[in-house]
């Protein structure tokens, strides 16, 4: 434990990336309840929503591995900075877009794929974050809380920006997103350093529980890999020749595919499908996300507990892999059900035991990939977000065809394949430099 007077500085930064990460997803998720309003101004379908929602998805998936390599070579601070401010110009673009435009559809594509690609820096830049300023055990906990923002930033969108909509009109949402992002990101860049050495307020006593495992050489639980130093170069080499790497990007493309049906279409399906109204189908569709805030903060906690116990392989592996097999059972029992109130809490239910091993996902970049995590975490992000782009335009296309049961049966599937994918990683193995 560390001693009582040291700083807290990491944990002050830490809730700071909880608020960036609501701010993301406050950003990513604003469109998908304003485009009932915005698909009736112009014209637009499910399919045409579909292809604005896989354009941010798109360019974000693209910039994963740039990102991940600038979070690495110049440090979270400014990192994060400018793509908040980047946020914030894309997010406005998008309520100056003039009533009656033509082209609104292709306009509105290249404005998510803009705004997808300033987010891509976002968890790369929090994983290199972690890897520098937290000790392995305490990071299952810290990214379980950086992801909860996931869940607070998306639950919130949809009664917040419901609001905004019903007394303002859709372009009030995105001009509220860009003001929040623009601040988040001031405030991130007058309290944040890129190591806890160049933090003035850090305590003698909280730098050097940081660092122990590097002082001491020695590690904290049997199998945990030290920290080693930060190497001069990114080893390309032995992160792609690593065997795990290519299950955890197919794990995460699943993971995603899955995360996408609900924050792209849960609130259009609550609508259309089970037959709410706006006021309750944004209440509704609040259930999934408080779902994946509170699970979202227990997996990483769990994490943390079963790897001093047991091991990396337990900790960061076993409960992933159990986790993926709760969201299938889920998927599949909550479309089935013929009460929608009934359905929308079973499918929360899935979105909770999903986020379950979000943490895992970035925990074991961290344990595998050390200083290089920014860039080893973009790589399993990217498969991540194919996964996402492809359910944005696949799932209305699976649904229209075939019903929203098959749409969920198909992510069931997937989920299954994320669960087999956890028993070939092994997060004890750390990256060879």
């Amino acid at each position: 434990m560390p001693p009582e007077r040291a700083s807290k500085i990491r944990f002050y930064l830490t809730f700071w990336l909880f608020i960036l990460s609501s701010v993301a997803f406050l950003d990513r998720t604003n469109i998908s309840i304003a485009g009932l309003q915005i698909g009736k101004e112009y014209g637009m379908g499910n399919q045409q929503l579909g292809w604005i929602f896989s354009a941010f998805l798109i360019g974000y998936a693209a910039c994963q591995v740039p990102a991940g390599w600038l979070a690495a070579r110049y440090g979270p601070r400014r990192v994060l900075t400018l793509s908040l401010l980047w946020w914030g110009v894309a997010t406005a673009l998008t309520a100056m877009l003039p009533p009656g435009v033509s082209h609104a559809v292709v306009l509105l594509v290249c404005i998510r794929f803009a705004l997808g690609a300033g987010e891509a820096v976002m968890y790369p830049s929090a994983n290199q974050y972690v890897a520098r300023w937290i000790p392995v055990e305490e990071r299952g906990l810290i990214n379980g809380l950086i992801f909860a923002g996931v869940g607070a930033g998306s639950g919130l969108t949809p009664p917040l920006l419901t609001w905004l909509i019903l007394h303002h009109g859709w372009r009030s949402a995105f001009w509220f997103s860009a003001i929040v992002g623009v601040v988040a990101g001031g405030i991130w860049w007058l309290i944040s350093r890129d190591t806890p050495e160049e933090h003035p307020l850090v305590s003698s006593e909280e730098l050097l529980w940081i660092r122990r495992a590097e002082a001491t050489n020695a590690k904290p639980v049997s199998d945990i890999p030290t920290t080693k130093p930060a190497p001069e170069r990114i080893p390309w080499g032995a992160m792609l020749r690593r065997r795990d790497l290519p299950a955890l990007m197919v794990a995460y493309f699943s993971f995603c595919y899955i995360a996408w049906i609900y924050f792209s279409w849960f609130f259009l399906y609550m609508a259309q499908v089970r037959g709410f109204d706006l006021k309750s189908s944004a209440r509704y569709t609040m259930l999934p996300f408080i779902s994946i805030t509170v699970f979202c903060f227990l997996g990483g906690v769990m994490s943390d507990r079963l790897t001093r116990r047991h091991g990396l392989r337990i900790g960061r592996c076993a409960i992933a892999s159990v986790a993926s097999v709760l969201t299938a059972i889920f998927l599949v029992l909550g479309s089935q059900v013929h009460s929608p109130q009934l359905a929308g809490f079973i499918l929360a239910a899935g979105a909770g035991a999903l986020y379950l091993s979000q943490s895992s996902y970035w925990s074991v970049s961290n344990d595998i990939a050390g200083y290089s995590s920014g860039v080893f975490s973009s790589m399993v992000n990217m498969g991540g977000q194919i996964g996402g782009a492809i359910t944005a335009s696949l799932t209305p296309w699976i649904a229209q065809r075939f019903g929203w049961t098959t749409s969920f049966g198909t992510a069931a599937v997937l989920a299954i394949v994320a669960a087999i994918c956890w028993t070939t990683v092994h997060p004890e193995r750390s990256l060879d430099y």
